[in-house]
């Protein structure tokens, strides 16, 4: 199976780029199943209906969030009808909206997706660990589930390491969100699960982690809010990860990460179409 994760959608220079080119990426590379981490996609807080309607229509089979997911009041209401929206799934129970779903990809197959959020210099919320292991035990891969994707929201890389390694052998993707910076360590851990610290985001990388420089600078300078954080308006950058699944395992044959426009280095994965 075909899989494509991209890192969080940041303002609108973001998710133009993703909702204008990801149609064209999904035909020509023929793929089976995307995800997109869309929690940064309306003005840099939060994502509303609208937008996430745009980001389905152009591709996306799901939409991850993370800690920015209730910044539109207006989700807390629309999440209910939306079951291609994910929130963290490590909230307090009774939290509006799922936090794992499974879903039938464009082959037929079954996916599950499940978005969680780390505790380290996050906000305090439920064991990830614990959490996310009762979906892989209910869910379990090459039996229920064809592929099973992880975004994992968190701020430490070695929190994310950890999930990746407690999760290896039982997913198909570990990936993380959050720090908008794409990571080198993509690979295949010992036990198939493929692997990547961070996606890096789909935004203008004249930045600091997406939003214009100015503003930022002046914080780390004056310790003082000046103005809004007002997300950058340059050509961005398409950021995630490719993977191909092994269709009798669910397990990862092949994981490469992916850059498109903007100003980081193009990387397209060498597995797929040229």
């Amino acid at each position: 199976m075909k899989l494509l994760f991209l890192g969080d959608l940041v303002g609108r220079t973001g998710r133009t780029a993703v909702i204008d080119q990801l149609p064209a990426i999904v035909e020509t590379q023929q793929l089976d199943f995307v995800v997109v981490n869309g929690e940064n996609s309306a003005s840099g807080f939060g994502i509303t209906e609208a937008i996430l309607q745009d980001v389905l229509d152009a591709g996306a089979d799901v939409v991850t969030t993370g800690n920015h997911v209730w910044d539109q009041r207006d989700t807390l209401v629309y999440i209910e009808r939306q079951d291609r929206l994910l929130r963290p799934l490590n909230y307090p129970a009774g939290t509006p909206g799922r936090g794992a779903h499974l879903y039938t990809a464009r082959n037929g197959a079954q996916v599950m997706v499940a978005n969680v959020m780390g505790r380290v210099y996050m906000d305090a919320m439920d064991d990830p660990f614990a959490r996310i292991e009762r979906v892989v035990d209910d869910c379990p891969l090459g039996q229920v589930a064809d592929a099973i994707i992880i975004d994992m929201h968190a701020e430490a890389t070695s929190e994310k390491q950890a999930m990746g390694h407690f999760l290896d052998g039982r997913v198909s993707l570990v990936v993380g969100t959050h720090t908008h910076v794409p990571t080198a360590d993509h690979q295949i851990l010992p036990g198939g699960t493929a692997y990547m610290s961070d996606a890096g985001m789909c935004g203008d990388y004249d930045s600091v982690l997406g939003m214009e420089k100015d503003e930022p600078v002046n914080r780390f300078q004056r310790k003082i809010p000046g103005n809004r954080f007002t997300p950058a308006s340059g050509e961005a950058t398409i950021s995630g990860v490719a993977v191909e699944t092994d269709d009798r395992t669910g397990l990862a044959l092949r994981v490469a990460p992916v850059r498109i426009g903007g100003r980081l280095e193009p990387v397209l994965p060498s597995f797929w179409q040229s």
